[in-house]
C-alpha cells in the first residue's frame, strides 16, 4: 500500500486497543502505513491484525497504537 492518503473525508487520529481496533484502521509499522482488513479473536483478549500487504501483527490487551480512522459512510 504506497501513498495512502484518506480522499474525500476528514480522518481522525486516534489511540486503539484490542478492544477498539476496526477494519480500515491505518497504523504505521515500520515507516510504513498498513490499512487494517481482518481480525482475528485470540485467548485472554488479544487480536490478530491482518494487513492489506498480507502481514500480521498480534495486538495484546495492554497494547496501544496510534491509527488513523476515516469515519465510514452510510
Amino acid at each position: 500500500m504506497r501513498g495512502w492518503e484518506p480522499r474525500g473525508t476528514p480522518a481522525s487520529t486516534i489511540e486503539i486497543t484490542s478492544t477498539s481496533v476496526q477494519c480500515g484502521d491505518v497504523i504505521q509499522v515500520g515507516g510504513q502505513p498498513c490499512r487494517v482488513t481482518d481480525l482475528l479473536q485470540l485467548p485472554h483478549g488479544a487480536k490478530q491484525l491482518l494487513f492489506d500487504s498480507g502481514e500480521l501483527l498480534t495486538m495484546h490487551t495492554r497494547t496501544r497504537l496510534v491509527a488513523v480512522r476515516v469515519p465510514r459512510r452510510r
